[in-house]
């Protein structure tokens, strides 16, 4: 990512797909400048001389002077916008071909490419956002569910960093009264006592003990459950993967073997996320391919959380059925489908792992199989936003918490104060991690480069 902050930067916002509105964003010191000779308010006035987010119609031209659009224009100016510099935002038709054209004109006019994530970017470097709230714009953008959608909202809010400033905030008033004491001696302050800390170091311990042990669930929310259906050839696999997508993405044929690839497709069942691998029916036999493709069901199911066991329910189990459910339930998460109800139930359910019976033709106990499903991943008893949902953010939190574990048990063994205080200052270190106040510009570029351009 282009790290030159003295740049002006542009680029088109929205989708690259026919629309009725396409947008295209200028963001440093020349937006103004560059969107005075790019936009023509119908007044006559210059762009420029409209006060902060107030919707001006005129048109965009090029460095020729030929109209590309009529459209509308609005400034924010900084330090009051989202990136805390000047700003402009062409709201334009939205044809690909007029965007383009748009920003070319914006070139022209000295701005360059934003580079992926680069106005956020600017929004964290400006102090406009921290870094949790930074990642959450972009957990907004991808969020699959209406959960996850919800925790990126809270944490855009500030979530996360209130719960890490408040500990942060904790443990900086316990270092200044060390520090006072100490480099003040004559002064009437307080003597520092670890012991009067002791309550507060649990409360901060047992604060970010919580916090981490959401990051399970964020994970689910943003990166979907690995989960893998599989069965003997002609089990319903396939039609049971369709009917959960709601369209046909597998091949449906009566012909055993016909899957002989893994298909995988991310749908949400029961309000989770699934990475939904549909495999090869295992079988012996086959030919060379539908063995490649039945060892790659196998390794599908070892690596899954969830595996979804299916068998032919209209006939009895067989040997091979039941194999296959035994190998599925040395899975984290299990469950039986016993496809095709509407030809009627010959087989039974097992006893020692959720079950359902399904039609994928009625959709007859694809309500129940949901059910099944969300019941394994709960909700956390957390409110929405301080839900953890990246990598990053749960190691800066699990190194504060493991500095503050460290701390307290130098407290209880009767290490001195300066033990105890520089395993708190390590943990303040990891909090500022956690929201940017101690980030280096490598990571900084890392965290934003996984962003959309125009964000």
């Amino acid at each position: 990512m282009v790290n030159d902050m003295a740049d002006t930067i542009a680029a088109i916002a929205t989708g690259p797909v026919i629309s009725a509105i396409g947008i295209v964003r200028i963001s440093g010191s020349r937006a103004l400048e560059i969107t005075d000779a790019v936009f023509h308010p119908a007044s006559g006035r210059p762009m420029s001389s409209y006060p902060d987010r107030k919707l001006v119609y005129g048109s965009l031209a090029d460095s020729d002077g030929r109209v590309l659009d009529v459209c509308l224009c609005t400034v924010s100016r900084g330090p009051g916008s989202y990136t805390g510099e000047d700003t402009a935002e062409l709201q334009c038709h939205g044809s690909p071909a007029v965007l383009r054209q748009a920003l070319e004109a914006l070139f022209a006019a000295g701005a360059r490419q934003a580079g992926p994530g680069e106005f956020t970017k600017r929004a964290f470097l400006n102090g406009r956002m921290d870094l949790t709230r930074a990642e959450a714009v972009a957990d907004l953008i991808s969020a699959e569910t209406a959960e996850a959608a919800k925790n990126a909202a809270e944490q855009l809010g500030g979530a996360i960093q209130r719960r890490a400033d408040a500990v942060y905030s904790s443990l900086a008033d316990m270092c200044a009264h060390y520090h006072a004491v100490l480099d003040y001696p004559d002064e009437d302050i307080e003597d520092f006592l670890l012991e009067n800390y002791r309550e507060e170091l649990g409360r901060a311990i047992s604060g970010l003990g919580g916090l981490l042990a959401t990051f399970s669930r964020g994970r689910v929310m943003r990166e979907g459950v690995p989960a893998a259906i599989v069965g003997v050839p002609n089990a319903g696999k396939s039609s049971l993967m369709n009917a959960l997508l709601g369209y046909d993405r597998a091949i449906v044929t009566d012909i055993p073997g016909t899957t002989r690839d893994t298909i995988e497709e991310k749908v949400v069942v029961g309000g989770v996320t699934l990475r939904l691998a549909d495999t090869a029916g295992v079988r012996e036999g086959g030919d060379a391919a539908e063995k490649l493709g039945v060892e790659r069901s196998r390794r599908a199911m070892e690596t899954a959380e969830l595996v979804i066991a299916v068998a032919d329910g209209s006939r009895p189990l067989t040997d091979a059925d039941i194999s296959i459910l035994a190998a599925a339930a040395k899975a984290p998460r299990c469950i039986a489908v016993l496809t095709k109800s509407d030809l009627g139930a010959a087989a039974a359910l097992p006893a020692d792992m959720p079950a359902a019976f399904v039609s994928s033709v009625t959709g007859e106990g694809l309500d129940e199989l949901q059910k099944l499903i969300a019941d394994m991943f709960p909700l956390p008893c957390v409110p929405a936003g301080e839900i953890l949902t990246n990598a990053r953010q749960a190691d800066a939190v699990e190194r504060a918490l493991s500095s503050l574990r460290a701390a307290k048990e130098a407290m209880d063994t009767g290490f001195t104060p300066d033990a105890v205080l520089t395993e708190i200052e390590e943990a303040m270190d990891a909090l500022g991690a956690l929201t940017g106040r101690s980030v280096g510009a490598d990571v900084t570029d890392r965290i934003f480069s996984r962003f959309c351009v125009g964000k």
